[in-house]
């Protein structure tokens, strides 16, 4: 599902968004190359005093780099919700007015049991974030649905399916790789720092690549068991029947 709008919601018109809360990244020592001179190598106090940590609220569109982003010490409920209303409420804004009927087929995604297809508006946007129990607030699930952007919940073990969490890995280690920062407030300004470095060149990711065809070639190698849904990745050895003899009048058959 969450491929599948990856590869096909963006030409429909319909913006893909994914959404990650990435850390906590404490103020201390932290491990990663850096330029130094030959035979001169950066080192790094064995003692330090811890100065607190950081989190970064992010949302990623993936089509076009974009990345929008909230360094934060603390991410809970109270948190997030608000920041991600609001930068919702922002993207909304820059979309055009939806079209009657615009986005039918991107509803296929959408949980028929849970909603009344009838009452609900065009959908507008995807968003496409962890299956975590906060993400699954009444209230704030209500006020995404009302607005025409409906929730992609990446399965438990799936949390590659969320492309929020590459961006995050590349901004995090452009802000803290090698460095020491005393306190949460220098991981706060560096993550800031990295965020708008990214965005002054952004780079789109596009689903699939080597890897995603190395999978499909490895589903492509399994050998389907017939009545369930188990497989191996040899094929079976399959019994040959003897072609069968007629016996002759004295008991003998053709061959002997």
């Amino acid at each position: 599902m969450i491929e599948r709008a990856y590869r096909t919601a963006e030409a429909l018109g319909i913006p893909v968004w994914c959404q990650d809360e990435a850390g906590p990244y404490q103020a201390i020592p932290q491990a990663g190359a850096s330029w130094q001179p030959v035979g001169r190598p950066a080192g790094m106090p064995h003692e330090y005093v811890r100065g607190g940590t950081a989190k970064l609220l992010t949302l990623f569109r993936p089509a076009t780099g974009e990345v929008r982003a909230l360094p934060v010490e603390r991410a809970p409920n109270a948190v997030l919700h608000p920041w991600l209303q609001a930068e919702i409420t922002a993207i909304l804004a820059t979309l055009p007015p939806p079209e009657p009927g615009h986005g039918t087929a991107a509803w296929e995604w959408r949980e028929r049991s849970l909603w009344n297809l009838a009452t609900l508006p065009p959908v507008r946007l995807l968003l496409v974030w962890d299956n975590l129990t906060g993400h699954h607030t009444p209230d704030l699930l209500s006020w995404l649905v009302a607005r025409g952007v409906w929730p992609l919940f990446t399965p438990l073990g799936g949390s590659w399916l969320n492309l929020a969490e590459s961006v995050q890995r590349i901004l995090v280690r452009r802000a803290l790789d090698g460095q020491h920062p005393r306190s949460a407030a220098e991981v706060l300004a560096w993550l800031g720092q990295a965020v708008a470095g990214w965005n002054a060149a952004p780079t789109p990711f596009a689903w699939g690549g080597k890897r995603a065809a190395r999978r499909q070639r490895a589903r492509e190698r399994r050998h389907a068991l017939g009545g369930s849904g188990g497989y191996t990745q040899q094929p079976m050895p399959r019994t040959r029947r003897p072609p069968y003899q007629l016996p002759l009048p004295n008991g003998y058959v053709h061959g002997n």
